[in-house]
């Protein structure tokens, strides 16, 4: 399908917005990569995970209650990774070192996904056209959940501000064992093509996918036998799914957030780039250090879709910013005070769509 292209801009907005955010890093005279700050939450967070991996796998000889409480840490460790790690490497603001962003963001490789695929679909695609129906793959979760008035309606929907959650507890697990292949053997995210994989992306795919198996599958079931790990995969990958979904679809699902209609064949957007971010896009909780130490600043998603190459360690400092010159243009900015309210607006958004035309 043709991709919708953003009208140019017609303020001085933007270059404002840019100009006082690269005044910020000069000042400080601080890189706009990660710091000690990140490293030391990564290294943590690396070592709680292999530390939890170890004594469930190799040092369980009863599965218990505990070992269930340590699965599901083990699924939160596992969105943690994804959300510090994983998701600023693959942006290139972990390191100003091109290695190490790469081996940050192929820690998603040995959690059973791919950062390839990964790359395409929410860096290029979804930071480019959030919320357009059609185009991100981030608000289909069709046929079970209708994200926006534009996709079609089933009777069910009018049920999913109830049962959403189950919906978004199979994320990782569907996402690991199905849509990665997906996209690999249609060479599409959606309905748009994959840039062609190198053979090194080939080896690499396939030599993950089997490195997960081996280390999640295999040697667990060999270590504490088949119906321990079933229980304990499972347990561990829907938690992971639900922490996953929620931190994404609080940050664009929401009631104040805006869904563009784009009809069939039209080409030109009615906002430019910068604008529409603003509109499709919120904060929720940004004063609760705990959730923006956990979630990797993704609580600051305005900030992140403006400045995706800058690391989530600076988001506090420069939501300041942004949120100062957004209201001398007086430009949206939209923010929930906390997780709770944000999840109220993404079930009354959920309710809404499910219930309309």
């Amino acid at each position: 399908m043709q991709t919708p292209e953003f009208s140019q801009p017609t303020n001085s907005f933007h270059t404002e917005l840019r100009k006082r955010v690269n005044l910020y890093f000069a000042d400080k005279k601080i890189r706009q990569t990660g710091n000690f700050k990140l490293y030391s939450k990564a290294t943590i967070i690396a070592l709680a995970f292999i530390a939890t991996y170890t004594h469930l796998v190799f040092f369980t000889s009863s599965f218990t209650w505990v070992n269930l409480l340590e699965c599901i840490a083990l699924g939160g460790l596992t969105a943690a990774i994804g959300f510090n790690i994983m998701h600023d490497g693959a942006h290139g603001s972990f390191s100003r070192k091109e290695w190490i962003n790469d081996l940050a963001g192929m820690s998603i490789n040995f959690l059973g996904a791919n950062v390839y695929m990964w790359k395409t679909k929410h860096n290029v695609i979804h930071h480019t056209y959030t919320n357009i129906d059609g185009v991100d793959d981030d608000i289909n979760a069709k046929p079970f959940l209708r994200m926006c008035e534009t996709q079609e309606k089933y009777s069910i929907h009018k049920f999913q501000h109830f049962y959403f959650v189950f919906v978004y507890s199979l994320l990782y697990l569907y996402w690991i064992f199905f849509t990665d292949y997906k996209k690999y053997f249609t060479g599409k995210v959606g309905e748009l093509p994959i840039k062609k994989m190198k053979v090194g992306d080939h080896i690499s795919f396939w030599g993950f996918k089997a490195i997960h198996l081996v280390l999640f599958v295999a040697i667990p079931i060999y270590m504490v036998g088949f119906l321990p790990w079933v229980i304990g995969f499972l347990v561990y990958g829907l938690f992971a799914g639900v922490v996953l979904s929620m931190v994404f679809q609080l940050a664009h699902t929401v009631e104040d957030t805006y869904f563009p209609v784009v009809e069939k064949g039209q080409v030109n957007m009615e906002d430019e780039w910068v604008i529409h971010q603003l509109k499709v896009t919120a904060n929720f909780a940004t004063q609760n250090k705990v959730v923006s130490w956990f979630i990797g600043g993704l609580n600051f998603q305005i900030e992140h879709h403006l400045f995706k190459k800058i690391s989530h360690v600076h988001y506090p400092a420069l939501s300041k910013i942004v949120k100062q010159v957004c209201a001398e243009y007086q430009m949206p900015y939209i923010e929930y005070p906390n997780v709770r309210l944000a999840v109220a607006s993404h079930i009354s958004h959920l309710h809404h769509v499910g219930r309309g035309k």
